[in-house]
């Protein structure tokens, strides 16, 4: 077993993680890390995307360079686009070709308001190019056609010659950009059609089958519009349905939140409502349990990827903007979901081989925030930073004993835990959620370890973030609380921290 958490305050004597040796080499793969832009808000327009004629942000073609840099910095490894729901109604003929002979188009789901499609295909590809990361299209199913869909493959991919490849061209593209990743829909239980599993497992049947050839040599990864949260028979129905050469993923989408007609600020929450949203966050283990246990009695050999590509806290909007923008800050509360949710991943890597977190920018648990010429980096960057070394890692299998974060007469476990190593290099992520109370965890390691560093992440108060005028009030800082003895190693870790240990 490569996970187990034991809790209960009575049980527990103390917190401890137990690093163990395993013959099985599982790696957490780095698209675990991936990120999400949809046509929302200002996550594209005003956030990613300042135009080319802007005179005032430095950019290239359009994209922001300081946003650029900073998603480098991270190495995100896949950026989802051009949705979530705005997938199923957009048209990528309609962002292709002149700009200023684009028809616009109303983003119904979100805003009302009118884009003028200037950001499209080329812009999100080439700008993919430019982060160095690979891109995952969300075709249109809920109100598109099977032809509308092999087109964008064959336009983005092919390298001969075909009508589709020779309008890339006419449109100044030579050469494709070979992508791999394509989600066929997105929550077709919902905003892409409010289908049944039944009838999307048909649907998505005919859309794969048209997507590629016999043996799809193009090796595209294609992923199934998957369940909304604790929908098992959704799962259930699709991995009996569709045949498994025709699917390469599963999505699964689950936002932590205090509840869901009834969000609560993203700042100024109280401890009642902290304690919601990471009980909601700590539901991730159980939601990628069950999935994968279904998965597996029809995939045993883990073939087919667990796919979270929607994930993170979602809370009523920043007063005064927009409802539809879904703009709201970004507080330790954001980096404790990221650190569990991140961990949760990390251990559960042999079935969850993909995720995105939403989103990027400006939208929901986003990693960076804009406000005109100015950009911070939010306490969630700062965790997906931190994290970035687990990147293609090899998972190490650990148990953890955890005392209870405990409110009123609910309790969820304080502490959580992944480890993994790559190159020599060991690296332990540590969260402790608990809002009062300071926790000491006890590691046994697997072997002996001659130099041990750390980094953390927390501030004073749970509701701290970012500002524009005082960016920089939470970032990591060196962190000196872990002692070893005879290979048991010792931390102590404040509350609402994220603690990355690096031993060698």
């Amino acid at each position: 077993m490569l996970f187990l958490m034991q809790t209960g305050q009575a049980q527990v004597a103390q917190n401890s993680v137990k690093l163990q040796a395993s013959e099985k080499k599982i790696t957490i793969n780095k698209h675990i890390y991936g990120h999400f832009a949809e046509h929302l808000g200002r996550c594209i327009y005003g956030g990613f995307y300042v135009g080319e004629d802007n005179r005032t942000i430095p950019h290239t073609a359009g994209v922001r360079n300081d946003i650029v840099a900073a998603l480098k910095k991270l190495k995100i490894p896949n950026l989802r686009w051009p949705g979530g729901c705005f997938a199923d109604t957009y048209h990528w003929k309609d962002g292709i070709g002149p700009k200023d002979q684009r028809p616009t188009i109303v983003n119904t789901w979100w805003g009302g308001v009118t884009e003028n499609n200037s950001f499209g295909t080329h812009d999100f590809l080439n700008m993919c190019e430019l982060l160095e990361t690979e891109p995952y299209l969300a075709g249109n199913v809920g109100s598109g056609q099977v032809q509308e869909l092999a087109d964008w493959v064959q336009y983005v991919n092919h390298a001969g010659t075909s009508p589709m490849a020779d309008l890339r061209r006419k449109n100044g593209r030579e050469n494709p950009w070979k992508v791999k990743y394509w989600g066929v829909g997105n929550e077709a239980w919902g905003c892409g059609g409010n289908m049944t599993p039944e009838y999307y497992s048909d649907v998505y049947r005919k859309y794969a089958t048209f997507m590629s050839d016999w043996t799809n040599s193009g090796g595209l990864s294609r992923i199934a519009s998957g369940a909304n949260g604790g929908d098992y028979n959704w799962t259930e129905v699709l991995m009996k349905n569709i045949p498994h050469g025709l699917v390469d993923g599963l999505a699964l989408h689950h936002y932590s939140n205090v509840q869901w007609n009834k969000k609560g600020p993203a700042t100024g929450f109280t401890d009642e409502q902290y304690f919601k949203t990471m009980k909601s966050a700590w539901h991730m283990e159980e939601l990628v349990t069950k999935h994968s246990a279904i998965m597996d009695k029809y995939d045993a050999r883990k073939r087919i990827a667990l796919v979270v590509d929607e994930w993170g806290g979602w809370y009523e909007v920043e007063p005064g903007t927009n409802p539809g923008f879904l703009y709201q800050q970004n507080t330790m509360r954001d980096a404790m979901i990221a650190g569990v949710t991140l961990n949760v991943f990390n251990n559960h890597a042999e079935r969850v081989r993909m995720a995105n977190l939403a989103q990027t920018v400006n939208v929901l648990q986003a990693v960076i925030l804009t406000e005109g010429d100015k950009m911070i980096l939010t306490p969630t960057y700062h965790v997906m930073e931190m994290y970035k070394v687990h990147q293609d890692a090899t998972l190490i299998p650990l148990t953890l004993q955890s005392k209870d974060y405990v409110f009123g007469n609910e309790k969820i476990p304080a502490i959580h835990a992944s480890a993994s190593a790559k190159e020599g290099v060991t690296h332990i992520s540590l969260v402790n959620i608990d809002s009062k109370v300071k926790h000491e965890i006890v590691v046994d390691l697997d072997k002996s370890y001659k130099d041990i560093s750390g980094r953390i992440l927390t501030s004073k108060t749970l509701t701290d973030h970012n500002t524009f005028e005082a960016p920089d009030k939470i970032k990591p800082v060196a962190f000196n609380g872990a002692k070893v003895k005879n290979n048991q190693l010792t931390v102590e870790i404040a509350p609402y921290s994220v603690v990355v240990l690096q031993l060698k």
